[in-house]
């Protein structure tokens, strides 16, 4: 038996990454996608072969379709996703899951009430590469974290530009764009949680008023590790990294912060280099596998929606790290910030 989509949202990232993804599962379908422009959305599956498409929520929500992927711009995932899981829709949401914490833990309350499966699209969980990292430290192969950097600077394509560049009130800014994904990167492959962050945000002259293109961020974790993150849309020539330092060695990752699986990640101790394998699956390909699972009680998602709240509480706190100009500290029970 099929598992059938609806696509909320005509995306790029849709038609580049999850299209294919679902359709990769051997029991995943597209059944209909909605746009608020009928023509796009028309153009749109017929350029991607939906057999239908919709221009309102109530009409794709009231079709034969079992979950929604979401992918519209990030003020309109909490209407979206609270009105599909009442139509007992289970719902895989890009990131950031809604503009406020508080939106987002009124989302997963909803969908753990309704029975739904809830899961935040954080695509770099699924990456080879990260997986490798994150067993070779719960194995001890660097001894005790210390210290991390994430190089996730890039050059945001000008087809990519649009909102995330002009409109503030749309939850635009490399903050919620990037550092959300670093967040929860870094959680996921230290088994750590941030418990503070200091923050500056710049604006280099992508960004319109009001937003930023580009922030920096250092964060201090529960276990006492500390970590630097550098997010931005204006380094054209800049690669991506990770790296993890521990007592007894380090990891250190090249261009690994991609929506591909590509990179390297060489472990490094007293004995020498030694550069991890790691499988080279799609990451979405995996992401939708992994929600499939969830929806059939097998798994949980990649990330969940729980993962989404902590992602997007650690980016509202850098924001307001960067605009007091002091540290922020991140509430543990993923509450309010102090």
């Amino acid at each position: 038996m099929s598992i059938k989509w609806g696509l909320i949202g005509a995306s790029t990232i849709a038609r580049q990454f999850m299209i294919d993804a679902i359709r990769a599962q051997a029991d995943g379908e597209i059944a209909a996608v909605m746009s608020s422009s009928a023509d796009r959305a028309a153009a749109y599956a017929r350029e991607n072969g939906i057999p239908a498409a919709v221009s309102n929520l109530d009409a794709l929500l009231g079709s034969d379709i079992d979950a929604v992927y979401i992918s519209t711009t990030n003020e309109l995932h909490r209407e979206q996703a609270l009105a599909a899981i009442e139509a007992g829709k289970h719902v895989l949401c890009e990131k950031p899951l809604a503009l406020t914490s508080a939106d987002a833990r009124r989302m997963v309350a909803a969908a753990k009430a309704a029975g739904i499966v809830l899961g935040t699209n954080h695509h770099l969980r699924n990456a080879g590469a990260h997986r490798a990292m994150r067993e070779a430290i719960a194995a001890g192969r660097i001894g005790q974290p210390i210290a991390a950097r994430v190089f996730h600077s890039v050059y945001l394509p000008e087809n990519l530009q649009g909102w995330r560049i002009a409109r503030p009130e749309a939850g635009g800014g490399a903050v919620l764009d990037i550092t959300v994904h670093d967040a929860d990167t870094l959680r996921f492959v230290l088994g750590d949680d941030p418990v503070e962050v200091s923050a500056f945000t710049q604006s280099a002259g992508m960004a319109g008023s009001g937003l930023e293109d580009g922030a920096m961020c250092i964060w201090r974790f529960k276990s006492g590790l500390v970590a630097q993150s550098h997010e931005g849309f204006t380094t054209r020539f800049a690669d991506t990294g990770f790296e993890v330092h521990g007592s007894e060695g380090s990891l250190i990752a090249r261009n690994v912060m991609t929506q591909k699986p590509i990179g390297t990640v060489t472990l490094r101790t007293a004995g020498g280099e030694e550069e991890l394998s790691f499988d080279r699956d799609n990451l979405y390909v995996r992401s939708v596998g992994r929600f499939h699972a969830a929806m059939r009680g097998e798994d949980q998602p990649s990330a969940t929606g729980e993962d989404g709240i902590w992602s997007l509480t650690a980016a509202e706190a850098a924001l307001q790290s960067a605009n007091s100009g002091r540290a922020v500290k991140i509430d543990p029970k993923l509450g309010s910030m102090n």
